[in-house]
């Protein structure tokens, strides 16, 4: 204790009432009564954190559709091992995280300080506090089963009333991952740092070999050199780095051949993006045989990796820069903008995942939507091909207009019978009705990615690889859902569901 707060407490014991002496003079001075303030002054009952939270608030939803709602036996199923100690109860953990995400706090570390600084989250964890590292493992361990509570959040909004798939709206928006491009290096300069670092690898070797010999000819030499307590033939920290280096520029450079061998394996197959920064898939570097076999073949030498998140590709991004990024896919629901279908990949063109999301529509919610609503991005006449198969009616751009350009006019007349299914489409697209419709995607689905940057932090994720990245969006799309669901009734939607 401080000189300064023994002083006062002595002053506070000795002098004056302590209600009295922590009033100011001027009020004292006046006879103002203030109401009583008692830093110091213990409880005599115990506690309930749960009068410290008001009846609608957030923490109190998370805690019902947690205890009520979500099915957790998948996680639940994870814990077979009877030794060891106990660990924290599911339903705490994931009701820590699932709050955290939902009000942008994701960092295991900040979220052990909210456990132990914030009512809310003490609300959450029965005023225990789990640390960080307990919270990462959790969250590493069932990520397959916080990806799946997805869907359930989807089934709930649905059964709520709060989705009707009359409309709704498809859109992409480019994620940044958890690496920064400057951690890339394309594959001529990987051929190129092979060989200076072969070159520095063998020189400092050879410096090595000249040491050593010196050192067995003369110990006194070696003592004074390495030190009594080493052998003399280790490895250099220089060299050691060189070398660990090395192997990492090696097997990235394996990595990216074995992608060129998979790509001129198929190829027809949807383009990956090489990670170059191009939205347009690279040509296939090389044909297979006439015999079946695959040739060697050389990635391009612009082809890129990243030693942080290899999974993670270069990608522009909408202040038209490039970062490593993944594509983040979400199908919006247009009665109160409910996610109904999320995915996520590292390809930068959006079209392949049109056709995924709208089957994920269907076994998420039962039915497909009425009318599928989606931008140039994704238009292809398959595209076209299964959102009708789908039973979904296509409103879909086949182009983009500039802000100066004019509108095209309405179409009158019979539609010719010659004219191609993207003559139909933009037909369609220049009637009335059709601009009507189309005119709501983007009040449909830009403020949900808007909702999930700033008041989810999640246009930035943690969690490094494709599959990890995913299971991150689709959580981060689930609590999404969950604040919708809070937002449009809470409780009393729960009670209906």
């Amino acid at each position: 204790m401080s000189g300064t707060q023994a002083e006062l407490r002595g002053f506070r014991a000795g002098g004056r009432p302590a209600a009295e002496a922590s009033r100011p003079a001027a009020a004292l001075e006046g006879g103002k009564t203030f109401r009583a303030y008692e830093p110091d002054q213990l409880l005599l009952m115990p506690p309930s954190l749960a009068d410290w939270l008001p009846d609608d608030h957030l923490a109190r939803f998370i805690d019902e559709v947690v205890e009520t709602v979500l099915d957790l036996g998948a996680i639940y199923a994870a814990y077979e091992e009877v030794r060891g100690g106990p660990p924290y109860d599911p339903r705490l953990m994931l009701k820590v995280l699932l709050y955290g995400y939902a009000t942008g706090v994701r960092s295991s570390r900040r979220l052990e300080r909210h456990c132990l600084e914030d009512v809310a989250f003490r609300f959450l964890a029965a005023n225990q506090q789990p640390d960080f590292r307990s919270l990462a493992r959790f969250r590493r361990r069932h990520l397959g089963a916080l990806e799946e509570l997805f869907v359930q959040t989807v089934r709930v909004c649905a059964t709520a009333g709060l989705v009707k798939l009359g409309r709704i709206a498809i859109d992409g928006t480019k994620l940044r991952a958890n690496a920064s491009r400057h951690k890339a290096m394309s594959y001529g300069r990987m051929v190129a740092r092979e060989r200076q670092l072969q070159a520095e690898i063998a020189a400092l070797r050879r410096q090595l070999a000249g040491l050593l010999a010196e050192a067995e000819q003369v110990d006194a030499a070696e003592d004074a050199r390495f030190g009594v307590d080493r052998r003399g033939d280790e490895l250099p920290t220089e060299l050691a780095r060189r070398e660990s280096r090395l192997a990492r520029i090696r097997a990235a450079q394996a990595a990216l051949e074995a992608e060129a061998v998979a790509r001129a394996a198929a190829p027809h197959a949807t383009a990956e993006g090489d990670g170059s920064g191009r939205d347009d898939p690279p040509s296939p570097p090389a044909a297979p045989t006439s015999g079946g076999r695959v040739r060697r073949v050389t990635p391009a030498g612009q082809a890129q990796r990243n030693f942080t998140d290899p999974d993670s590709k270069i990608m522009r991004t909408a202040d038209k820069a490039f970062h490593q990024c993944y594509n983040g896919q979400a199908a919006v629901d247009a009665s109160c903008q409910v996610i109904v279908a999320a995915t996520l990949s590292n390809q930068a063109a959006d079209a392949p995942h049109l056709p995924g999301l709208l089957g994920q529509v269907s076994a998420n919610a039962g039915r497909p939507p009425r009318q599928t609503l989606a931008d140039a991005g994704y238009y292809s006449e398959d595209n076209l091909i299964s959102i009708c198969g789908a039973g979904s009616d296509p409103l879909i751009a086949t182009g983009r207009l500039k802000h100066t350009d004019p509108v095209p006019p309405a179409p009158r007349g019979r539609i010719p019978k010659e004219a191609t299914l993207k003559q139909r489409m933009a037909r369609k697209l220049r009637t009335q009705r059709g601009r009507a419709a189309y005119a709501r995607r983007k009040a449909i689905v830009e403020p949900v990615f808007g909702q999930l940057r700033t008041v989810q932090q999640g246009g930035q994720l943690l969690l490094r690889g494709l599959d990890a990245a995913r299971a991150e969006w689709r959580l981060h799309c689930a609590c999404h859902n969950l604040l919708k669901l809070f937002r449009n009734g809470g409780t009393a939607r729960l009670a209906l569901a």
